[in-house]
């Protein structure tokens, strides 16, 4: 019998959906994945209309042809219990004794306990059967205390193994390639420690400001929108130690433990906030949310002790780029050359760009002593494997056949939410930076260290 999906969607209408939600199943369906949709909404539209208005707000268009028949818009008041047996009646079509449903919430937190209990009342989860799983969106929680709250509701019916926690960040190709380059290569694995590295620094830039989302970002701010999931994840999977298997359980269990083991240097955390962000619209002529982030951290293990871990995320910065810089030690035979070598590096290259490059010193041709800097790389784009599939497309995939490496488990959470509790608890004054140069020249004056 051929395994079926059905996605159920509750926050249908939104941007998540239309931008990422269906065309990563579009993607999905043309591999030949049996896949199916119920579309949750307040809107009275058929399927056409509800199609036609999802088009109608993304950049690419939908590729309607083929989520026909693929897809069914349900009217559906998610407050009314009675509501929930008319999902019930729409799923029927669809089942077919291992058809797997998962429920997709691209809603905010405070409907999760509404939703989770309308569909246990209808009888449309079990829970601990994994033919019934649960995901939903990043931000999970606003600190420790917020996020136990969240967990604890979906606990009630969803066991932790039916939770997949997204954080499209783990779905980069390049996120997904750390654990590859750090322990399928002698050459990396072998330096990777404090014996060898002098440092490691993590990067999330982004060019514009909060783009008219004033609603969401001032709450929350760069320490909770950025640091929290997408830098501290990337922090763990460089730090972590070697995991008993590769099974996702094994891996998180390091992860987790490299989380445990990160303390902040409190000295030196400087947090800013660009000038002009109290002038954008719906923003509170008082508000004190960073808009940047500089935090040093160590990991306390044997393998990375005195290993400074810089993490940078910030609006309003030079560019939009995000990748890992990894600044090696000079070699004991370097200092006798008498000549300006250069420190070796490895960069990877998150995004926009995929891929990294090894930075070593090498002879420059010719009859003079002389040295120069020689890179060696890897560009994602340029392997010719076609279209590399977004994010969304393999967490939905990897969500659809039960694999749970690329999502954060309870544990992960709660780590991560300790560290940035310690952090909001300094109560830092925000540095009023005017562009990038400003706040490189602020933090040399603090700190001593150099941004890129």
């Amino acid at each position: 019998m051929k395994q079926v999906y059905l996605f159920t969607i509750f926050g249908s209408t939104g941007d998540l959906t239309a931008r990422k939600l269906l065309p990563a199943i579009t993607e999905l369906i043309k591999k030949s994945y049996d896949i199916h949709v119920i579309a949750v909404g307040r809107r009275a539209f058929d399927d056409a209309e509800y199609l036609n208005f999802m088009n109608k707000k993304t950049d690419q268009p939908l590729e309607i042809d083929v989520l026909k028949g693929r897809l069914h818009y349900l009217e559906m008041d998610i407050s009314d219990p009675l509501d929930y047996l008319n999902l019930k009646d729409a799923q029927r079509a669809y089942l077919n004794g291992s058809t797997k449903r998962l429920y997709y919430m691209a809603v905010g937190p405070e409907l999760f306990d509404v939703i989770t209990d309308g569909l246990n009342h209808a009888h449309l989860v079990k829970k601990d059967d994994v033919s019934d799983v649960v995901a939903f969106e990043k931000p999970f929680g606003e600190d420790l205390l917020s996020a136990e709250k969240i967990n604890a509701l979906l606990s009630k019916h969803f066991s932790e193994r039916q939770m997949f926690r997204i954080d499209h960040y783990l779905g980069k190709e390049m996120i997904q390639n750390i654990m590859m380059l750090r322990f399928a290569n002698r050459i990396i694995e072998d330096s990777w420690h404090n014996r060898s590295i002098k440092k490691m620094s993590v990067y999330v830039k982004e060019k514009d400001g909060i783009l008219g989302r004033a609603g969401y970002y001032d709450k929350v701010g760069a320490l909770r929108d950025m640091m929290q999931s997408h830098v501290l994840q990337v922090v763990s999977l460089l730090t972590m130690d070697i995991p008993v298997s590769y099974y996702s359980d094994d891996v998180k269990n390091e992860k987790v433990a490299a989380l445990q083991a990160l303390s902040i240097d409190d000295s030196e955390t400087i947090l800013g906030q660009y000038k002009g962000y109290l002038d954008e619209e719906n923003v509170p002529e008082d508000s004190d949310t960073e808009t940047f982030v500089f935090l040093k951290g160590f990991i306390n293990t044997p393998r990375f002790k005195g290993v400074p871990i810089y993490m940078i995320t910030g609006k309003k910065l030079d560019e939009k780029n995000a990748f890992i810089e990894v600044e090696f030690e000079e070699t004991s035979e370097q200092r006798k050359w008498h000549l300006p070598l250069s420190t070796n590096r490895l960069r990877i290259n998150i995004a926009p760009e995929d891929g990294f490059q090894l930075t070593l010193n090498a002879k420059v041709p010719g009859l003079r002593e002389a040295v120069q800097q020689v890179k060696l790389g890897y560009d994602v784009t340029n392997q010719g494997v076609g279209n590399l599939p977004e994010a969304y497309e393999k967490l939905l995939l990897d969500m659809m056949e039960h694999h749970r490496t690329l999502f954060t488990r309870w544990d992960e959470i709660q780590a991560s939410w300790q560290i940035i509790d310690s952090v909001l608890k300094q109560e830092k004054k925000r540095y009023k930076y005017s562009d990038y140069e400003d706040l490189k020249n602020y933090i040399k004056n603090q700190t001593g260290e150099t941004l890129l």
